[in-house]
């Protein structure tokens, strides 16, 4: 008879069970959380004992059984104390090791005793219970009591946390044991047969399926002679094209700091006319609406506003204004031509010193607004202060960018410059492109070139097909740019392994040829995951003409690799030849 051990750990009464209480009584047992479960069906092992049956190995245990899903027993070890497994770990560990599933009861409203199995039996019940694999479930139960009014049962209150056990701290506890957590107002019929009752029969029906499969086969076995279909292994996984982190936010950065020669903007304080900073139009435009208004809009932005004190304290305009000389031409360093450059006039004297802090923020990006905020206050000192210039650096919103497509595509030296180490040095060298303000891009399609500059713009990239993709590939390659071209990797092999095996049959894409241009332009995870993806389909792609294509090296990787193997499809003809026989003799004898 099958039968399933439940251990129990912890009580559901607030304050516990201590060694000396008399609360370990046929009572207790009985108004606890399984023996509530079980229902009229518990029963003690020994009815005719006064006192509650013991586990003979550690008499902390108190035993019970009962019978679920008609003939499966269910054997339940319950010690309601966590002091009393302090006496004896040793015998803990051979109860807890005959478990079958493990339940740990807790009351929110004892965060003391909640406190102790968190920093003391937790950390020793966990490598156990990773080791064996035992499925457990955190149980906390009771209302949350509030001062205030009703009990509340509202996971998020927070009116009681001082006395009672956060819904948080609970579900922390769960992932740390990894187990199912369940939070339970009350011990009655609801609460307990519809909620703790189905997750419990559920861990109970995985228990019982993983014992009949353990249980020796009973079925009848095969007929003599009676052929056996091969078996079929699985096929290789396919390997992992790895793609490198994101250094979008430290290329802007270096721009910021080292990328002078390329600024357009001039920042200059309104008292004493000291220049504070230089900066980029083209990033501070893409990432503030109130820069574009400011630089780009200039004729909107100036119409006449009014007088009111309060708009000119709070509204952005408060922070910058243009410079009244307008735009000035001033030659740049390193022998670069004249350019146009912008002056800001920064108002707000706040800002003049934290100019620096705020734009670095601009330049990385919004996930830096803690790091600014620590940078605003380790140099102003002063929480007012620090407050009413986050409340002032608020109208810095950001926003996202677009390209303009065409033959002619616009772009901006200083993100190609910061973006792409070949461009740096295409544009900061003695080369013509540095002096030229149209440059011809030979070898790549408007679309393709197009896809380029919006990773380098938005460090994202999504092309539409598979053709696509390797033709933005063969464009990073040419610039150097390996995270753009492990990207178009990635790409590559999702759309190839999303398609269905009559659409890889019927499609007009030759796999062969993309292995050819991956070997030519240096993308070696691609050529890799393509010869595998070859091996993986060979029933497929062996019959189609390119085939031949493959370099003796290629295909004898190919035919290591294939799948399904040589050996099981010379064990399957021979099967089938085998079926055919009996099947012929048979109807012979009939």
């Amino acid at each position: 008879m099958l039968s399933v051990h439940i251990v129990a750990l912890g009580s559901e009464c607030p304050g516990g069970v201590g060694p000396g209480d008399e609360t370990t009584g046929p009572g207790q047992i009985q108004g606890g959380l399984l023996w509530s479960y079980l229902g009229h069906g518990a029963r003690e092992l020994d009815p005719n004992s006064v006192t509650p049956s013991r586990h003979p190995l550690n008499p902390a245990f108190m035993e019970y059984q009962s019978r679920v899903f008609g003939d499966v027993r269910v054997m339940v070890r319950d010690c309601p104390s966590w002091d009393l497994l302090d006496s004896d770990w040793a015998s803990v560990r051979c109860v807890l090791e005959q478990a079958d599933i493990v339940v740990i009861k807790y009351s929110v409203n004892d965060k003391l005793a909640f406190q102790q199995v968190r920093n003391v039996y937790a950390p020793r019940l966990r490598p156990l219970f990773r080791h064996w694999g035992v499925p457990v479930i955190l149980v906390a139960v009771g209302a949350r009591l509030n001062d205030e009014g009703p009990p509340c049962t509202c996971p998020l209150c927070a009116s009681d946390w001082s006395s009672c056990v956060p819904h948080s701290e609970g579900l922390q506890l769960s992932r740390d044991l990894g187990a199912t957590y369940l939070e339970l107002p009350s011990l009655n019929n609801f609460f307990v047969d519809r909620y703790f009752g189905s997750v419990l029969e559920y861990f109970m029906i995985q228990c019982l399926k993983q014992k009949a499969k353990e249980r020796p086969d009973k079925r009848r076995g095969h007929r003599f002679n009676e052929p056996r279909p091969p078996h079929l292994d699985q096929p290789a996984r396919l390997p992992l094209v790895r793609v490198e982190e994101s250094s979008f936010s430290q290329d802007l950065q270096w721009l910021l700091e080292h990328g002078v020669q390329f600024a357009d903007v001039a920042f200059y304080a309104r008292d004493s006319g000291k220049e504070l900073g230089w900066a980029h139009a083209s990033v501070l435009c893409a990432v503030s609406p109130y820069f574009r208004q400011l630089l780009v809009g200039r004729q909107a932005w100036e119409r006449p506003v009014s007088r009111c004190t309060c708009r000119d304290r709070d509204g952005p305009h408060s922070l910058l204004s243009t410079w009244d000389g307008g735009i000035d031409d001033l030659p740049r360093a390193d022998g670069h031509p004249p350019g146009h450059l912008s002056r800001l006039v920064v108002k707000e004297p706040l800002l003049c010193l934290c100019l620096w802090e705020t734009l670095m923020f601009l330049y990385r990006g919004a996930w830096e607004w803690e790091y600014l905020e620590e940078a605003i206050a380790e140099k102003l000192k002063n929480p007012l202060a620090v407050a009413q210039l986050i409340d002032r650096i608020l109208c810095f919103k950001r926003s996202a960018v677009r390209l303009l497509a065409g033959s002619v595509l616009p772009a901006h030296r200083a993100v190609l410059v910061a973006r792409c180490d070949v461009m740096a040095a295409m544009f900061s060298g003695k080369y013509a492109e540095a002096r030229s303000r149209v440059v011809p891009i030979h070898g790549v399609s408007s679309d393709t070139f197009l896809a380029f500059l919006e990773y380098l713009y938005t460090d994202t990239c999504c092309p539409a097909s598979v053709l696509q993709a390797m033709a933005v590939l063969v464009c990073a390659e040419m610039y150097q740019v390996k995270r753009l071209q492990h990207l178009c990797e990635v790409c590559v092999c999702a759309y190839l392994q999303s398609m269905p095996s009559r659409e890889l049959a019927s499609t007009g894409i030759s796999v062969i040829r993309l292995l050819r241009r991956a070997k030519c332009h240096n993308a070696d995870q691609l050529y890799v995951w393509l010869l595998h993806f070859i091996a993986s389909n060979y029933l497929i792609f062996s019959h189609k003409p390119d085939f031949l294509e493959l370099s003796d090296d290629e295909r004898e990787q190919v035919e290591r690799l294939r799948w399904p193997s040589r050996g099981y499809l010379q064990e399957l003809s021979e099967y089938q030849r085998r079926r055919r026989q009996i099947r012929k003799s048979r109807c012979s004898i009939m």
